[in-house]
């Protein structure tokens, strides 16, 4: 069984993934206008009433028996959890994908089993602002508890800086169902040093690597959106290793023990530490890479290993990376100019971009959406980058102001 939001753009590969393992996949999702017939001829359930979810996922399975239940997005992740509880399958305990899903209770735990992360503190947006800023050391990194893709997430150096930010992350986590989101945010360290992120499958509560990527644009703030990622990792073996250990550690101190794992890693003064590590695949269309790295997809990693069918990994002699193309800046859309050119770059294997001309694009800290994607595949991790940034270079992003009445 597949969870997933009605809109989620990760369906389809998982649909392809099943087709080229021979796996059969019902797919419950919220909505049953869905123009992937899959999703329109599959299990309508709504994610926002988790009990009810399972009991027609359990249902289901008795007409039907399931080999494993997969999320596809991080909003699926603890009800996926939750439904393979019930039906006795191999799962992580809810409370420890939970965990993962909030960034005080994470760190909290990573702290307790002596793990490296940020010295942190919470943040009450009912109190009194000033106070609290000055209480802490600068610079520092201001985020909401929850959410993912940097959003919210805003670097401070100064007392007044934080007061701001901490004013500008209350509008953003005011939607959030959550009433404790909503009133807190969390101050952490910012630490300086080279970014990485990691993807993994746990097995038995045993992780196997499957890819390190490298960030090489510095990510210094005041925001922090993800660029390129690259692989294979430029990193020596010997800190490569090191950052597998602590993955690894990391998912013993939350409790999971079977599926995707996503980590995110800050390598300061020889130590790699944890920023996140989260319960499910990347996002974004990176799972694309992870062919380059290991010879299959990402979904068909997470679909063999959730029908007890692991793969064996065909190690690839070539490199690949994706550029997430920023948001250049604030406004409507009015045209792409130089894709011809950008994708006639040596190495440059796809251009896509995921905004329609006459949409609003909406930068970080408050956007949550990708502009696009480019991706390059090549000899080395310099040829791709390289390819990439050229490609990126071509590109020339028209936008228009937008005016809001009031």
């Amino acid at each position: 069984m597949l969870l997933a939001p009605h809109s989620s753009y990760r369906i389809t590969p998982y649909i392809n993934a099943a087709e080229k393992l021979g796996v059969d996949v019902l797919i419950a999702s919220t909505s049953e206008y869905s123009l992937v017939s899959a999703v329109a001829d599959g299990l309508r359930i709504d994610l926002n009433q988790p009990d009810r979810a399972v009991a027609l996922i359990v249902e289901a399975a008795r007409q039907h028996p399931f080999s494993g239940v997969i999320a596809t997005d991080d909003t699926a992740v603890t009800l996926a959890a939750r439904a393979a509880e019930a039906l006795g399958l191999a799962h992580n305990v809810p409370e420890s994908v939970r965990l993962t899903q909030r960034k005080d209770f994470a760190r909290q735990r990573l702290f307790e089993h002596g793990l490296p992360v940020p010295t942190f503190r919470r943040i009450d947006l009912a109190a009194d602002l000033l106070p609290q800023a000055q209480a802490l050391e600068y610079p520092c990194v201001i985020k909401p508890l929850s959410l993912s893709g940097s959003r919210g997430v805003i670097r401070v150096d100064s007392a007044a800086d934080c007061v701001h930010a901490c004013k500008r992350i209350g509008n953003i986590v005011r939607e959030l169902p959550d009433i404790e989101e909503q009133r807190y945010l969390l101050a952490e360290a910012y630490l300086p040093g080279a970014e990485v992120a990691v993807e993994a499958m746990l097995t038995n509560g045993k992780l196997q690597l499957l890819s390190i990527f490298d960030k090489p644009d510095p990510l210094e703030g005041p925001f922090f959106e993800e660029t390129y990622y690259i692989t294979p990792s430029r990193l020596s073996p010997a800190m490569q290793q090191h950052i597998t250990r602590r993955v690894s550690e990391a998912c013993t101190a939350y409790g999971l023990r079977t599926g995707p794992v996503h980590a995110e890693l800050r390598i300061h003064n020889g130590e790699a530490w944890i920023l996140e590590v989260a319960a499910r695949t990347i996002g974004g269309q990176c799972a694309r890479l992870l062919r380059h790295g290991t010879g299959y997809g990402l979904e068909e990693w997470v679909i063999a290993h959730a029908v007890g069918r692991p793969l064996p990994p065909q190690p690839q002699d070539r490199a690949a990376g994706v550029l997430m193309i920023p948001v250049p800046q604030a406004g409507v859309l009015r045209r792409v100019e130089g894709l011809p050119a950008a994708r006639r770059i040596t190495y440059v294997t796809d251009v896509e971009i995921s905004v329609r001309e006459g949409y609003e694009l909406v930068p970080l800290p408050e956007g949550s959406a990708y502009f696009g994607f480019i991706f390059a595949e090549g000899p080395n991790p310099e040829s791709v980058e390289r390819a990439l940034r050229n490609a990126h270079a071509a590109l020339n992003i028209v936008t228009t102001p937008l005016w809001h009445l009031n």
